[in-house]
């Protein structure tokens, strides 16, 4: 293996040269589809040129905001990596790659160890960027392939999960909200997130209506008996139903109804930022941070697991927390659940249920001992 190291590092050098005319800074973020193109036997037109640019968007959209951030953070914590090693990102070199995910395990200098989950999210991250630039990187190449799967074998750990947020918990926290503007969005925020299970960035990625802005990733219809989220999953369309609570100051259909109706939205971005004043709703929608914060302050407001220091209990808590909460506490069928929170086996559904009777089914008794 060392002896092919060798052989590739020069063939790698040489290769690199040719290609930093090209990416003169590796470190720069990858944007998608600017690589996009007209072949060169083409003649270019301005139908073509228009088609070219619709495309880039396309693929600009092929992947979440979040997602391309941290695809462009693993790029350039690579690129700096080779930099400091004297090698070149560029072409891909799985023996280079190799030992980058053993620096990443081990830790070296001020940097610590990262996780197995992490380290296996920067090999994606690189992989997606090599891709954006036209190169192939093979995972299961033995020099990376290898290498992964013994800093698995050595490092993996259990993962570790946020705390449940369960029924009387989002009680509490929306008891703390005032009914002023910003209290009604969230108390919003919180019910419909939970009772939905929706991740923080569905929640504010809601329209009201289909196809009022671009970057909408669902909308709303309100029934008498609830409401029904529309979603884009990464899987495709899904639905969520959302029935009306047994009184109006838990209901979610209720509580989004109010935020609506004072805020005075009928068009675009459910949940908008507020004026400084606290009187009037702006059209920008909000980021999923604030759903994240929303729910660390108001765990704290609310004294939720105070017996902890309260560094621990902004640790616990999380947007996650909105949906691990709901497995936990619908005393419903099992398949409803995992539906409902759009799981594609009940073992995920399972990972989320914090409380769960865990020996309900109890094959030693059912096999006669």
């Amino acid at each position: 293996m060392l002896r092919d190291m060798s052989e590739n590092t020069e063939k790698s050098s040489s290769e690199a040269a040719n290609w930093s005319s090209i990416n003169e800074d590796n470190e720069s973020d990858a944007v998608p589809g600017e690589a996009l193109t007209l072949p060169s036997h083409v003649a270019g037109t301005g139908s073509l040129d228009r088609l070219v640019d619709t495309a880039r968007d396309y693929a600009r959209a092929a992947a979440s905001e979040n997602t391309l951030k941290a695809y462009a953070k693993d790029w350039a914590h690579f690129a700096r990596w080779c930099r400091l090693k004297g090698a070149e990102p560029l072409p891909p070199s799985p023996e280079m790659i190799g030992l980058y995910l053993a620096d990443l395990a081990s830790g070296s200098g001020a940097s610590p160890a990262l996780s197995v989950s992490t380290i296996d999210r920067r090999l994606s991250g690189l992989a997606w960027n090599y891709a954006q630039r036209g190169f192939a990187l093979d995972r299961k190449n033995r020099h990376i392939a290898t290498v992964l799967a013994g800093i698995k074998r050595k490092h993996a750990r259990p993962p570790v999960q946020k705390a449940a947020i369960l029924a009387e918990d989002i009680l509490a926290m929306v008891a703390t909200l005032a009914f002023d503007l910003r209290g009604l969005r969230g108390r919003a925020i919180l019910l419909l997130g939970y009772a939905g299970g929706l991740r923080r960035s569905k929640i504010v990625s809601l329209d009201v209506h289909k196809d009022d802005t671009p970057d909408s990733g669902g909308w709303i219809e309100i029934f008498d008996k609830g409401a029904l989220l529309t979603l884009n999953a990464k899987t495709g369309w899904r639905e969520v139903e959302i029935g009306r609570g047994s009184k109006d100051q838990t209901c979610p259909v209720h509580a989004l109804e109010q935020w609506l109706h004072f805020a005075k939205i009928d068009f675009g971005p459910v949940f908008v930022g507020i004026s400084r004043d606290g009187k009037r709703a702006s059209e920008t929608r909000l980021n999923d941070k604030h759903v994240a914060r929303l729910i660390k302050r108001t765990v704290l407001d609310a004294g939720i697991r105070s017996d902890l220091p309260e560094k621990d209990r902004l640790a616990l808590f999380s947007g996650h927390s909105l949906r691990a909460g709901l497995a936990s506490s619908a005393e419903v069928d099992e398949r409803y659940v995992q539906k409902h929170l759009g799981h594609a086996s009940a073992e995920m559904t399972r990972r989320y249920q914090r409380r769960r009777d865990r020996f309900r089914v109890n094959l030693t008794k059912a096999a006669g001992l």
